[in-house]
């Protein structure tokens, strides 16, 4: 799987209903993961709210997005994080380590229950990233 550089929006509670509006626009397929799904700690109230939803369009557009994770405040305009994924563990280190230098670690880049790396950081311009390297079997 090759390196992408994908928009990855943010929602205040309805992502799944924004993410079937985008792939009404335009087309593909829509995956969507909860936060019960996802193994990741979650107010029972939250359990079907989205973890983690990507939509891959016919024309190679990718579109990912969730709601806001339990916890951490929904800002209204500040709602996109650039997302780095793929399976180049090096390559994806690589970009991590120079984007996070003088940048502030929000989750550091290590093993996620869903068996993937993962980590967010903004950096020292203020932009908003996440990085995703697919585990063995993920890619």
């Amino acid at each position: 799987m090759p390196t992408r550089l994908n928009p990855y929006l943010s929602f205040d509670g309805n992502a799944r209903e924004a993410m079937e509006f985008y792939k009404s626009v335009f087309g593909g397929e829509l995956t969507v993961s909860t936060f019960a799904e996802g193994g990741m700690p979650h107010d029972p109230a939250d359990k079907d709210k989205v973890m983690h939803s990507q939509l891959e369009a016919p024309n190679g557009y990718w579109l990912m997005g969730a709601d806001t994770p339990p916890g951490m405040p929904f800002t209204a305009g500040n709602t996109m994080t650039v997302s780095l994924s793929g399976d180049n563990d090096a390559e994806l280190r690589g970009y991590w380590s120079k984007l996070s230098a003088g940048g502030n670690i929000m989750m550091p880049l290590e093993k996620a229950p869903w068996g993937d790396s993962f980590g967010m950081l903004t950096d020292k311009y203020g932009t908003p990233w996440m990085v995703n390297i697919a585990g063995a079997g993920n890619a």
